[in-house]
């Protein structure tokens, strides 16, 4: 999807200069040496011309991330892991100094100002991390907790707030699942009172990604009395105010690298121009962020199920039994084009989707249904694949046992699978009436 003319011209010298920053260290000529200079990696096997929504500049920035995953982040993961956390702070400033934080965020805040579709690209080459914790970590940054932020917030909020975590300098987290609230958003608890031009806050966050190391929460909080649906705000938090408490670290089945906390307040006070938009409206806003959410974890996916299936393909062809290649088995290699076949599938149906997200059109049905398909062929494919791993699939010493761990997440988080068939029965006008 090109840009139209003086919009493209601006981003590709954004782009261009914030690429430099970090590939003129690593060597890298210019930002045309790195497009044509090397293929694209096994993930994305498509080029320019063949491509849906990718033009030459998404993948220079999958092949610039590329280097960035290659040399800052996957030689530690397996410390990050075996520690259950990683540096945020420092992680996040790297990618906020090569511009990977804001690639869709206003120009002025230190974004790249660049439509949706470059964020899907970033969120398939994050899927090059080996694990899950690290990227999902990266897209609450990015995806989850600023879109609101970033198009209906304050200059004074998006200046205090958005443009440090564009730049790495804060982390941010989402706050919006309770302990008896998760998918059901319009349940939750917590409230503001609003005393003067403060607000009062009380209540407790649950699956807080980023909240053991977060600079600021995008808190989702009851504002007034009235209709679940109208009494809710999206409002911008300081984490180190008083009465903010870090109950605890989550323990997890998965995603070991990236902190989850619980978190209470207690008569936490916070200036009322610190919300998000318009009072009452916080519920729409999360609702239009849950859309770019679901299309980000669709993406991410997509490219781990490829990495997955790619190294069961190398394993089996060299793991012998019954005296042939483990792969030479019909039930093998038919399952593995079985599976391949349903990755691009999906692969198919998130582009189109994000093609049309970017032009302006609701697509809650279709990110719904990649959201749905995402995390049921995510499970599909680490329970397939690990089981050609026979004994080895079972340790924690190869990718395809972290990814079986760590992509259950998908079909609860976000939104569960059954939410998501409830959005997709409702624009195909077949849920019950009340």
């Amino acid at each position: 999807m090109a840009l139209p003319g003086g919009a493209l011209r601006l981003n590709q010298l954004v782009i261009s200069r914030n690429f430099y920053k970090f590939t003129s260290c690593v060597g890298v000529r210019s930002l045309s040496d790195n497009v044509s200079s090397k293929p694209a990696p096994p993930s994305a096997p498509e080029t320019v011309g063949d491509h849906l929504i990718y033009t030459q500049e998404h993948f220079a920035l999958k092949e610039s991330l590329r280097k960035i995953i290659d040399q800052e982040i996957n030689p530690h993961v397996d410390q990050w892991e075996a520690e259950g956390t990683f540096p945020a702070h420092k992680v996040f400033k790297i990618l906020g100094s090569a511009g990977f934080l804001g690639v869709n965020k206003p120009v002025e805040y230190g974004g790249l100002g660049l439509d949706f579709s470059y964020s899907v690209a970033v969120s398939e080459e994050l899927g090059n991390i080996r694990c899950g914790g690290v990227p999902m970590a990266i897209g609450v940054q990015t995806d989850m907790a600023t879109p609101a932020l970033a198009r209906f917030g304050s200059a004074e909020l998006k200046e205090e707030f958005l443009l440090p975590s564009i730049m790495g300098d804060k982390v941010a987290c989402l706050g919006v699942s309770e302990v008896g609230a998760g998918s059901d958003v319009s349940s939750i608890l917590t409230k503001a009172v609003r005393k003067g031009d403060e607000y009062v806050i009380n209540g407790g966050k649950m699956w807080t990604t980023n909240g053991t190391q977060a600079d600021w929460i995008c808190l989702l909080a009851n504002t007034s009395d009235g209709p679940a649906h109208r009494n809710k705000s999206l409002i911008c938090l300081p984490m180190n105010l008083p009465g903010v408490h870090i109950a605890r670290k989550i323990e997890k089945l998965g995603m070991w690298s990236s902190d989850t906390a619980e978190v209470f307040f207690d008569d936490v006070r916070v200036p009322c121009k610190n919300v998000i938009g318009q009072e009452g409206m916080g519920f729409t806003y999360q609702m239009l962020q849950f859309q770019e959410e679901r299309l980000w974890a669709a993406a991410n996916v997509v490219t781990m199920m490829d990495n997955i299936i790619q190294e069961t393909i190398q394993y089996t062809r060299q793991r012998k039994i019954f005296k042939q290649p483990v792969l030479y088995h019909q039930s093998v290699h038919f399952r593995l084009a079985e599976l391949q076949t349903e990755v691009e599938l999906l692969r198919s149906l998130l582009h189109r989707s994000t093609a049309l997200y970017i032009k302006g059109n609701d697509v809650t049905k279709l990110a719904s249904m990649a959201k749905l398909k995402a995390g049921r062929l995510a499970r599909e494919v680490g329970d397939s694949c690990l089981q050609y791993w026979g004994g080895m699939g079972f340790t924690s010493d190869v990718l395809v046992s972290r990814f079986y761990r760590d992509s259950r997440l998908l079909s609860i988080g976000g939104g569960a699978d059954e939410v998501m068939l409830g959005i997709i029965c409702k624009y195909m006008d077949t849920l019950p009436k009340k």
